[in-house]
């Protein structure tokens, strides 16, 4: 990792362009992946093609929202899918629209595990997946088909013969999104879906060699890596964990540990494939929770946060993303600091479509509204934020979001 001295000497910062592998930036600012509930039926519609068209800039780079590896793997309603050839067909208009622009997209493959309920598992009455038969507990609420909430039920572990089902799984994904078009793929190993509820010891409760120490809790996130690398290419995989994360009851005793586990196997994995590089870790800030704030205060403090971030990132060889509560100015600073070489936005990006060219110019921003979020509707929160050369914008405080 180069010092932060020599980042500052060079006056890096979020629009400093940036070699990812093969693939050229012109900044730093990326879409982060986002659940958005618009794919009725699971198929992304046109207003996906606008949504995703609105935020691509040339040399940009975008990851899709969190997109179903199987039948199994949904646990919000109306989410995409990229197991099928119609999902495949579907990906292609956005993916497509999305490169006339010049910006580089990846698909986000996911598996909620025990995140689920019955209602969004084939035929409606099987059990969802997980690591574990402990269901997530009543301070989370799942959001039902209907638009209410309700109780995670108690999931069913999987067996070593099924497990390595689900990682096929993600390997056919993989390919599925490189035949749609998409520039390659990152695995959602974090937020306490199905990945995570293997990595955290707060979950993952297993006496097989998928349990109990960090190498076997790490198991899992590697032969899902190693199969997805060797179908679609390394330099078009990227990895995202949340060591420090308990999203969805997704806890560990050691999140420092955790985290220098996975990103030791990372680096042996790149080693074992010839010194081919993935495309990037994406790692969440602990600051980070769905709600906008800490949940339960852990690790505790600033100082802290970058404590393991510095180390994680000091540790991982190769491209370093970091995402959670990032403004401009955080987003500015991580950079300089050589704190991370990508910064994604979530909430922000929601509402700006055009953030790219805001943060550039320092324009106001428009606030987000949270209530439209995880709506149906195909523009009212979705498409409709308006751009900065149509006004109506109102700035969102510099804190953090």
């Amino acid at each position: 990792m180069a010092s932060s001295k020599l980042l500052h000497d060079q006056k890096m910062t979020l629009f400093s362009p940036y070699k990812m592998g093969k693939f050229n930036l012109s900044h730093r600012i990326v879409l982060a992946p986002m659940t958005r509930c618009r794919a009725i039926d699971g198929i992304p519609r046109s207003a996906h093609v606008e949504y995703y068209t609105q935020r691509a800039t040339h040399g940009g780079f975008l990851i899709s929202e969190g997109t179903a590896i199987s039948p199994t793997a949904a646990g919000f309603p109306h989410v995409p899918g990229i197991y099928t050839d119609e999902h495949v067909e579907a990906w292609k208009k956005v993916v497509d629209a999305v490169h006339t622009k010049g910006c580089i997209i990846f698909c986000q493959l996911w598996h909620v595990g025990r995140a689920s309920s019955q209602v969004y598992q084939p035929g409606g009455t099987s059990a969802p997946i997980s690591s574990t038969s402990v269901p997530i507990s009543k301070r989370w609420r799942i959001l039902m088909p209907d638009g209410s909430y309700g109780i995670y039920p108690n999931p069913k572990p999987l067996e070593i013969s099924e497990l390595l089902e689900v990682v096929q799984h993600y390997r056919q994904a993989a390919r599925n999104a490189i035949r749609a078009g998409f520039d390659g793929v990152e695995i959602h190993g974090a937020h306490g879906y199905l990945i995570d509820q293997f990595l955290k010891d707060g979950i993952n409760d297993r006496t097989d060699e998928y349990g109990g120490s960090l190498v076997n809790r790490t198991k899992f996130l590697m032969k899902v890596t190693q199969a997805v690398a060797i179908a679609v290419g390394p330099d078009r995989v990227g990895v995202r964990v949340s060591p420090a994360i308990d999203h969805l009851d997704a806890m560990d005793s050691d999140p420092f540990n955790l985290g220098l586990a996975v990103i030791k196997n990372l680096n042996s994995l790149q080693r074992d494939l010839g010194n081919q590089k993935l495309a990037y870790l994406h790692i969440t800030q602990p600051r980070y929770t769905a709600y906008g704030q800490t949940e339960s205060g852990r690790p505790g403090t600033e100082d802290e946060e970058l404590r393991l971030m510095r180390a994680w990132r000091k540790a991982y060889e190769g491209t370093f993303m970091c995402s959670g509560g990032f403004t401009k100015e955080l987003g500015m600073e991580a950079v300089a600091n050589g704190d991370a070489d990508l910064v994604s936005y979530g909430r922000l990006f929601i509402s700006n479509p055009d953030l790219v060219t805001r943060f550039k110019i320092d324009a106001p921003l428009n606030k987000y509204n949270r209530a439209t979020f995880y709506t149906p509707d195909p523009v009212v929160g979705f498409t409709d934020y308006p751009f900065l050369s149509q006004g109506n914008t109102m700035k969102e405080p510099l804190s953090r979001l």
